[in-house]
């Protein structure tokens, strides 16, 4: 049993799959009732109809139904098939079905599709963001793929006293609050902590330093652009946008045009630092 921001959840398989789980070590713990439960399966991919398809992802993620009425939702390399996730309808049970090695991206993708979907209407967004904590409050980076988030944290970390890594990839965001989680990209930060949300920062690169505070509707923009969803499914494309809604209305946010040097880091710290 594993628990990721109060929520609890189960996984079963060979143990193979368990020697795979380092990062999810920090989040084990014993008891409650799991919200839901992934367990290892063998066989072939199902056969389903396609609705929609993430390029942008590696592997790429192609989401279909199944003739049950299941999701399917397929990683595929270069060449072949990785394997697949197959999610009962309430998203309670999820069959994970790898197709050649035990994959620790298909198991790890799995599992945050799980969460997502899952903890739709629960308060919880899964976000791709870099997040540091200082001074008992937490703050999120966004930005495009290769824009500077870990950089950005970075520098952080670097010169502004007290600063700590939350999450390098993947935090989750519930109820105003950001948890760390055992997804964090390249960078191995699987801690299980928690820190009330300070302010979410847009990052994109500049000749220049330069920050400004969001309106509404631009926050909500920009935290569309880093939330994961499902935009053929009404249900869940709407318990996002009231969730994103009601935090681009309660968080402050700020896009922040900038070079990657300790300026940039500096500015970002006193600027939100002077609204608190």
């Amino acid at each position: 049993m594993y628990r990721v921001a109060g929520h609890t959840f189960a996984i079963s398989g060979r143990v193979e799959l368990f020697e795979q789980m380092d990062n999810l070590e920090p989040f084990a713990c014993e008891g409650g009732e799991p919200l839901f439960s992934l367990m290892e399966d063998s066989g072939e991919v199902p056969e389903y109809t396609e609705v929609f398809r993430q390029e942008e992802s590696w592997p790429r993620i192609i989401c279909g139904h199944a003739v049950s009425g299941n999701d399917v939702f397929e990683f595929r390399g270069r060449t072949n098939s990785k394997g697949c996730l197959v999610c009962s309808k309430d998203y309670r049970e999820g069959r994970i079905i790898m197709t050649s090695r035990i994959s620790k991206t298909v198991l790890n993708n799995s599992l945050m599709m799980m969460f997502t979907l899952a903890t739709a209407g629960k308060g919880t967004l899964l976000f791709h963001a870099a997040v540091v904590s200082q001074e008992g409050k937490g703050y999120l980076f966004l930005g495009t793929s290769g824009t500077g988030k870990s950089t950005h944290a970075q520098l952080w970390l670097e010169h502004i006293e007290g600063t700590e890594l939350v999450n390098d990839d993947n935090p989750v965001v519930r109820d105003g609050v950001v948890y760390g989680s055992p997804w964090s990209g390249k960078t191995p930060c699987y801690r299980n902590v928690s820190v009330p949300i300070g302010g979410i920062v847009m990052l994109s690169q500049a000749p220049y330093n330069k920050i400004r505070r969001l309106s509404g509707i631009e926050a909500y923009v920009d935290l569309a652009e880093s939330v994961g969803g499902m935009p053929w499914n009404i249900r869940i494309s709407e318990d996002l946008h009231q969730k994103m809604n009601k935090l681009a209305s309660t968080v402050p946010m700020w896009h922040l045009e900038c070079l990657p040097d300790e300026a940039a880091a500096r500015l970002c710290h006193e600027t939100i630092h002077n609204i608190r």
